[in-house]
């Protein structure tokens, strides 16, 4: 199994950030690769990573030149080994929510931490609340999706990404759910599961500023989905 995470200006955060991601990895039964997808970090990010990796077992760095979430995320994914490829922030990750795949591997290709599910404990504000509702409505309509929740903690099978990845034409924060909007109309099987939200810090990127993008990016992946043959 791998576990890519996207990093970013860092530094600060780092250490103890991967000492509750390897605790919460005890929890799972499984050998696990962490992938760092560090992307043009001017604070010593990387540098720390590869510092760290000396430390932590099976932690791998991946160093991009530029600053790009989607790029990092999908250059993670393309380098992962494991069977199956997980993907978290580094605020923001569950073991057992890993322990779970690990549980139920036989009767799913792609697994999703739903913040929607009724069984979900959302410990976030209001309007982050909200703006995750919306979001999802709006990839119901335009692009006709059923998942509850595209973006937030999730895992594939190596098949799916080997799949999908190459036609996903996202970058920056859209990645991830293009990747899952293309699994699901390719008919692989998905399932959801209820998770625990609780960020261990505010959330570093303007909500407002990615009203814009986020639209504009949704409406790209419907031009190319619908261009697909």
């Amino acid at each position: 199994m791998s576990v890519v995470i996207p990093v970013y200006n860092e530094a600060k955060f780092l250490r103890g950030a991967l000492e509750r991601l390897y605790a919460e990895l005890e929890q799972v039964d499984a050998v696990v690769d962490v992938i760092l997808a560090e992307n043009g970090s001017t604070d010593g990010t990387a540098e720390l990573g590869r510092e760290l990796s000396q430390t932590f077992p099976r932690l791998q760095v991946l160093e991009l030149p530029e600053p790009d979430y989607g790029g990092a995320m999908r250059a993670g994914f393309l380098a992962a080994g494991g069977d199956w490829v997980f993907n978290s922030d580094i605020d923001y990750f569950s073991g057992p929510f890993m322990a779970r795949v690990v549980a139920l591997a036989d009767e799913a290709d792609v697994v999703l931490a739903s913040k929607r599910d009724p069984e979900s404990v959302d410990r976030r504000s209001l309007v982050r609340r909200l703006a995750t509702w919306t979001f999802n409505q709006i990839l119901r309509i335009m692009l006709g999706s059923k998942m509850s929740d595209t973006h937030g903690i999730k895992a594939l099978r190596r098949e799916v990404i080997a799949d999908v990845a190459a036609a996903v034409i996202s970058r920056q924060d859209l990645f991830d759910t293009e990747l899952v909007i293309r699994a699901e109309k390719r008919g692989w099987r998905i399932r959801e599961l209820p998770i625990v939200v609780e960020e261990q810090r505010e959330t570093k990127s303007s909500l407002l500023k990615r009203i814009p993008r986020t639209l504009q990016g949704v409406w790209k992946i419907r031009q190319a989905l619908r261009a697909a043959p």
